[in-house]
């Protein structure tokens, strides 16, 4: 599990996301104490950020106007929870999506904390209501969901359960700002939240388009690198439909209607058979290999292309 002192508690130290959360924090200047039950989880981590760090930097895309070595001098690993916990002002949770194993971490958080420290979890789609029922400090209590690789991909989902305090948002608002983060408030729970809700519904109509026929895995991954991502990387659907006429109400009356036509042909959701996944992963695999070295040399690359993106976007795009 994870922990920052002036910054965040984060838990689970091993993985991408809680590695991730730590270099994210160290670079908005935070103290960041790493807490896992596992020493040897927090030797991994502490070892794994210092060569992502040193690379980082290396390829001059280190965030925050701090050196690797001071960063890295701001993370330290905590093998007691008390102490990690002391003298935080937020806490990072980021097990795997287990709600019972969650809802043990904060009830055993809940137990130590003062009134002033923000218990946040990294969950893609547990619903807050359920993962912090019956908490005392609830109030303190939030879901901000990164997406993965948060260190490439700024946005984060800020989800309140329903008894959250207004000034526990605008906080962990705050605090993902400064790490320079992308904050965004979902108003109220709902599963999925947003990002894959939005992500889901692209899934289920590809799925469906290659299933049935009408179009190649390869050739319908085309459709979104060398069609719809291109702008979406700029641009939302809603800011798109509103620049694809002259403005939204003039894009509503062209093609409300042709759009209600086309949305009523879609079919059931999917069951993602064995059959598809398997024809699919064939396609996959002509350009990356599904092995684990394979897999993780096109991660680089993926990473490497998100950095030029985002390097590109501070350009091009006002702050």
């Amino acid at each position: 599990y994870f922990v920052t002192s002036i910054g965040c508690v984060m838990i689970k130290s091993g993985g991408v996301i809680g590695r991730s959360w730590a270099m994210l924090f160290a670079g908005g200047g935070f103290q960041v104490k790493l807490y896992d039950i596992e020493q040897q989880q927090i030797r991994n981590a502490l070892e794994n950020i210092r060569k992502e760090m040193k690379l980082l930097e290396q390829a001059g895309a280190l965030k925050g106007s701090l050196s690797a070595e001071e960063q890295l001098s701001l993370i330290s690993g905590c093998p007691n929870i008390q102490e990690a916990v002391e003298g935080a002002m937020h806490i990072q949770e980021c097990v795997p999506e287990d709600l019972e194993l969650k809802k043990k971490i904060f009830a055993q958080l809940d137990s130590i904390v003062d009134d002033r420290v923000i218990l946040s979890s990294s969950t893609s789609c547990l619903m807050p209501s359920k993962l912090f029922a019956g908490l005392v400090h609830v109030k303190q209590c939030i879901v901000a969901h990164p997406v993965n690789p948060p260190y490439y991909i700024p946005l984060v989902e800020l989800v309140p359960h329903p008894e959250t305090a207004p000034t526990t948002v605008d906080r962990t608002h705050a605090l993902m700002k400064k790490i320079g983060q992308c904050p965004m408030r979902v108003q109220k729970e709902v599963a999925g939240f947003v990002l894959n809700r939005l992500q889901y519904a692209v899934i289920s109509e590809a799925w469906r388009l290659v299933e049935e026929g009408i179009v190649s895995p390869s050739d319908l991954d085309l459709v979104m690198t060398e069609g719809l991502g291109m702008r979406y990387a700029f641009i939302g659907p809603l800011e798109t439909m509103h620049l694809n006429a002259e403005g939204m109400l003039s894009y509503c009356d062209r093609y409300s209607e042709g759009m209600k036509h086309v949305l009523k042909t879609f079919g059931p959701i999917p069951e993602f058979s064995r059959a598809t996944a398997e024809k699919v992963n064939q396609d996959m695999c002509v350009k990356v290999p599904d092995d684990p070295e394979h897999l993780a040399a096109r991660r680089q690359w993926r990473d490497e292309c998100l950095m030029r993106l985002a390097k590109l976007k501070s350009q091009v795009q006002p702050q």
